[in-house]
């Protein structure tokens, strides 16, 4: 059992503890699809697979958000917000721009100068704590400076 996981269940018996509906709710479906996940890789699970589903959960609830306000239903968003922020509890914190400009920079020395290698190698760096397109973004710009 992984740490991240472990961390997951106790603030689930503590939530239940303290008949906090919403966040029961949420934990709950959060470690139920960490163990779908569990069974579809047929292996125990390492922190970083924990993560991935825990990033996956923020992504959808991002999504709905934007639907959500779309269609004009602030509370739904508000909602859906809240549980963003009760999941990012159990995330690293993010990583900021000049760190992800700094290790692109690194990369670019080491030889890498298309975008494809800078991803490469990069993106590992940051596993978690920096969305994808946010790198992309970065790198490209940094191509584009020269």
């Amino acid at each position: 059992m992984t740490k991240l996981f472990s961390g997951l269940q106790a603030a689930l018996n503590t939530a239940r503890k303290s008949k906090d509906k919403d966040r029961t709710l949420l934990l709950g479906t959060v470690l139920s699809a960490v163990k779908n996940h569990e069974l579809e890789l047929a292996r125990p699970l390492a922190d970083d697979d924990v993560l991935t589903v825990l990033q996956r959960a923020v992504k959808q609830r991002r999504e709905s958000v934007e639907q959500f306000r779309a269609g004009g239903r602030t509370d739904l968003a508000d909602r859906e917000l809240a549980q963003i922020a009760i999941i990012e509890e159990f995330l690293p914190p993010p990583a900021g721009e000049e760190e992800i400009r700094a290790a692109v920079r690194t990369a670019r020395q080491s030889g890498a100068s298309q975008v494809g290698a800078l991803m490469a190698a990069v993106v590992p760096l940051f596993k978690g704590r920096a969305d994808g397109k946010e790198i992309s973004r970065i790198v490209r710009e940094e191509l584009q400076a020269g």
